[in-house]
């Protein structure tokens, strides 16, 4: 095996880890999006009405507090309900272990016969991890969860306000440092570069192909500011 090959294989992920990994990429990911595309849209529709560098200013820091805002709250609840989900799925299986530990044994060795072992192989394998911690093994081979890595509300949520913040900066500080002449042209090539790199990233941490998130996240992004920016442009020229 080459030298290349062995390091793919090594580093191709595995287990509960990709899930806690994929977890954390998918708020930080929709977080810095967020930010991102949603505060571009927002100053480049006030922007199409107005070259004011302090109502651009106002109206980029009320979207970035109300957005990471949202965001995290967001999260806070959805992490939440599933964290309840996962809590109420252990204690079922806690209460059934207790009270029909053969009926649970029995399940687990078909559960790990399903997977490919033989039904000897898989009686002894049930009968040895029920052992070592019977609720551990219920929960991972028959729920999908692991007890010692609970999703955590509080986590997702922070993760979510920071990304959205971070995202929500760039287009904030280039829509209002740059000369007037340039600023909606700096934003606009900002965004985008931004958004292209968010997603190869996010593709990259995800092992997939790169080029349907830069894509996806590009073509989003340019259309989110071109709606906004008309808007704002007409709004302009009715006089509102």
């Amino acid at each position: 095996m080459s030298d290349q090959t062995s390091r793919q294989a090594h580093d191709e992920p595995h287990g509960g880890g990709l899930g806690t990994r994929l977890n954390w990429l998918r708020a930080a990911v929709l977080g810095a999006n967020d930010g991102v595309v949603s505060t571009a849209g927002l100053v480049v529709g006030v922007a199409g009405a107005t070259d004011e560098r302090g109502t651009l200013l106002t109206a980029g820091l009320a979207g970035l507090l109300a957005g990471s805002m949202s965001m995290a709250a967001g999260e806070y609840v959805s992490v939440s309900t599933q964290r309840d989900s996962e809590k109420a799925a252990l204690a079922v299986e806690r209460r059934e272990l207790r009270e029909q530990p053969k009926a649970e044994l029995d399940e687990l060795t078909q559960l790990l016969a399903e997977r490919g072992l033989s039904r000897e192989v898989a009686r002894e394998a049930a009968e040895q991890l029920t052992e070592r911690d019977a609720l551990r093994a219920h929960a991972r081979v028959e729920l999908g969860i692991d007890p010692d890595e609970l999703t955590n509300p509080w986590h997702a949520a922070g993760a979510s306000f920071l990304a959205f913040t971070a995202g929500a900066l760039l287009p904030l500080l280039a829509i209002v440092l740059p000369p007037s002449s340039v600023r909606l042209y700096v934003t606009v090539l900002s965004v985008l570069a931004a958004l292209g790199l968010t997603g190869w990233w996010s593709a990259r941490l995800g092992a997939a192909q790169p080029g349907p998130a830069v894509l996806r996240n590009t073509a989003g992004g340019a259309l989110a500011m071109a709606v906004t920016y008309a808007a704002g442009t007409l709004l302009d020229a009715a006089g509102v």
